[in-house]
């Protein structure tokens, strides 16, 4: 990867990754070509926690209509990053 900040995306909301939010797991889209140790250094520099633990998994798009016409959506890869005990929590809903 070229850029650290290419590695990560967006942190994937929903409804599952909030309640894993408790016990300090953090979901995240990802580039397709980033491997572990890439997110977790990523993860580690943008938010200065330390990660303890990096799953990942490749999620095939959906099939989508519109009309009469059909499509898939993009693949993606999604990476669930499992912070220490003694870092500080994410906060993705800053007021």
């Amino acid at each position: 990867m070229k850029d650290i900040r290419d590695v990560i995306k967006r942190p994937v909301i929903t409804e599952n990754s909030s309640d894993l939010m408790a016990e300090k797991k953090y979901t995240f889209e990802v580039s397709p070509k980033a491997n572990k140790t890439e997110i977790k250094n990523a993860v580690e520099v943008i938010f200065g926690v330390k990660v303890e633990q990096v799953n990942t998994m490749n999620v095939k798009g959906k099939f989508k209509r519109m009309g009469r016409y059909g499509g898939y959506r993009s693949n993606r890869k999604k990476a669930i990053v499992q912070l220490t005990e003694d870092s500080k929590e994410l906060d993705f809903f800053e007021a």
